[in-house]
């Protein structure tokens, strides 16, 4: 099976097959397995062992927590991919999608207000979940439109944490 994974702005080409693993064509040694006890996992990849937890946020989204950091993934299927691609489906919906919580959890830190500028990358919110602290960062350029939550607030998994709108065009 191939798999199109994209984390922030590079897209890897993942093949699952009997004769093993390849990404972008180059074969890896992985072993992934499930500790017990909770939603962490082990990723033993060419050699270098890491703890990864994974949870799915939409259909092809995934949010994935790697050394105390979130990255938002993408995962696509090939078929899903070649699909789009012919019917021109594949075009992504335009302006910055919402800041939401990946898991239930406790807002420790708001570090924007409505009207700020953030940058693709850049830290929006701090949720403790698990007792770990994540920073969810803006996948795009955009002005925070809505902050709606406060510091020390109980959070459930999906829940809109702060809207962004897509920065004003300078040009018109």
């Amino acid at each position: 099976m191939i798999y199109h994974v994209t984390i922030g702005d590079t897209t890897r080409v993942v093949s699952l097959g009997p004769d093993g693993v390849t990404v972008d064509g180059t074969p890896v040694d992985v072993d992934f397995e499930r500790l017990e006890g909770g939603p962490v996992r082990s990723l033993l990849l060419d050699g270098r062992s890491h703890r990864l937890s994974a949870s799915r946020s939409g259909s092809e989204r995934w949010d994935l927590y790697l050394r105390g950091r979130r990255l938002a993934a993408t995962v696509v299927d090939e078929r899903t991919r070649a699909i789009r691609e012919m019917t021109g489906a594949g075009a992504s919906p335009s302006g910055p999608r919402p800041i939401v919580a990946p898991m239930p959890g406790m807002v420790v830190r708001i570090e924007v207000a409505e009207g700020d500028v953030v940058q693709a990358g850049q830290g929006v919110v701090i949720v403790e979940a698990m007792k770990m602290e994540n920073e969810l960062a803006s996948e795009a350029d955009a002005v925070v439109a809505r902050v709606l939550v406060s510091e020390g607030q109980a959070v459930e998994k999906d829940q809109v944490l702060v809207d962004l709108a897509p920065l004003e065009s300078e040009e018109g």
